[in-house]
């Protein structure tokens, strides 16, 4: 017996109830947790879908951005392009559209400085007399 006169038997019932509910307490917070992980695992799969949209749009973008560039400079010989721009992985998602904003100017850039650069190719080749290239 205890010193508040409860019986063995009685203790061994009041710590079979409290291990239960515990047991009830820990099943509900597991369940509510598992929620709570599925509901998070939606938002990453979810943003992950968003991103790799956004990588294709911007990829799909910059090849178009190169495939004009590369049309602008034809014309060319002496000009190597080189290869296809590549993604460069330091590059940080969050600037994603600033870096798609200085493409453009670049490219208006280049676009005069190939016109400037045909005009004067004309220019010399109708003072030799010959046919300017097509």
């Amino acid at each position: 017996m205890t010193d508040d006169g409860a019986t063995a038997a009685m203790r061994y019932k009041e710590i079979i109830a409290l291990s239960r509910g515990s047991a009830e307490n820990l099943r509900g917070w597991e369940l509510a947790r598992a929620d709570e992980l599925t509901g998070e695992i939606e938002e990453a799969k979810n943003a992950i879908e968003t991103a790799s949209e956004r990588e294709a749009r911007a990829a799909e973008r910059a090849t178009r951005w190169w495939k004009m560039a590369l049309h602008n400079i034809q014309g060319l010989l002496w000009l190597d392009p080189g290869d296809e721009p590549r993604p460069v992985l330091t590059a940080r998602p969050a600037y994603l559209e600033r870096y798609l904003e200085e493409v453009k100017p670049s490219y208006q850039e280049l676009v005069q400085a190939v016109l400037a650069l045909g005009w004067r190719a004309k220019r010399a080749v109708s003072k030799r007399g010959e046919q300017p290239p097509i």
